[in-house]
């Protein structure tokens, strides 16, 4: 059995694998307001229960922020407070009683979209999460491509307008601070699901997310991207005008191909993205 973990700001899951196949899974919402140590309880609880009726192999996290691949600690969480140079795959490893692997939950969706989802066949393929935050995660023949020092694929942090509002990370005009659902939410007093539902909301916002998705098509030149996470999971409501908005937007002597979908395993990207990093 392979133990698979995805920490996220809005919500955290624990599901077990056997083979490819999960057996059992458990979603709790996230308490940002309690920090690391609550975070640490839940999960000690969940894995002691779950010990109880199975034996773990291997086990794989995906963090909802900066990891330091090589060195296996969390660089820190945006959302949630205390997780500073953290060693949470050691905290698992103990708790699980098996070898245990981590990295961004961006990187372990792209795994999963690419090896399980819609981004089969697809390479390279660009995966995005639209949720709380925004992460993204290149893969290519076979690996996530993480750059020199973990910080490949930070998209969430590109400045799309220059001199904007204030991102958490304190620099201005994020596309996380413009795009994400933690501030959709604060701006405009909606869940960002309900701003969704209006389709003259979606298209102003359709220009801030293809601004970012531009810059991924244009360096890139992805053969296929994937959006994940919550917002994505507004179907055609948003992935019609975004599509539209892209093509108008694009380098007209580009001939990069304009693939945008949501991924296809829905809440479970990272949890298989966890899957197989556990089994590498």
């Amino acid at each position: 059995m392979i133990l698979a973990i995805d920490i996220g700001g809005t919500k955290f899951s624990i599901a077990v694998f056997d083979g490819d196949r999960m057996v059992r899974r458990e979603t709790r919402a996230t308490d940002a307001a309690g920090g690391r140590e609550w975070m640490l309880a839940n999960i000690r609880e969940m894995v002691e229960s779950l010990r109880l009726d199975f034996s773990f192999q291997r086990c794989g996290i995906g963090f909802g922020g900066p990891v330091d691949f090589a060195s296996q600690r969390v660089v820190l969480s945006t959302h949630v407070g205390g997780w500073h140079g953290f060693d949470l795959r050691g905290f698992v490893r103990d708790l699980a009683g098996a070898p245990t692997v981590m990295d961004n939950d961006a990187n372990a969706g792209a795994i999963g979209e690419a090896e399980f989802g819609t981004g089969k066949g697809c390479s390279p393929l660009f995966y995005m999460t639209l949720s709380t935050g925004i992460g993204g995660g290149i893969y290519h023949n076979g690996e996530v491509w993480r750059g020199a020092d973990s910080y490949g694929g930070e998209i969430g942090h590109l400045t799309i307008r220059p001199g904007g509002p204030e991102c958490l990370c304190g620099a201005r005009g994020c596309y996380e601070r413009m795009c994400c659902g933690l501030w959709l939410e604060r701006d405009y007093g909606k869940p960002a699901m309900e701003l969704m539902q209006d389709p003259a909301f979606v298209e102003r916002y359709v220009v801030d997310l293809a601004l970012g998705l531009k810059a991924a098509i244009m360096l890139l030149n992805p053969a296929r991207i994937v959006l994940g996470g919550g917002i994505s999971k507004a179907g055609d409501r948003l992935f019609a005008p975004l599509r539209a908005e892209l093509r108008r937007q694009i380098t007209s002597w580009s001939a990069a191909r304009i693939d945008v979908v949501p991924a296809a395993l829905g809440d479970d990207s990272v949890l298989f993205g966890a899957l197989a990093l556990a089994r590498r």
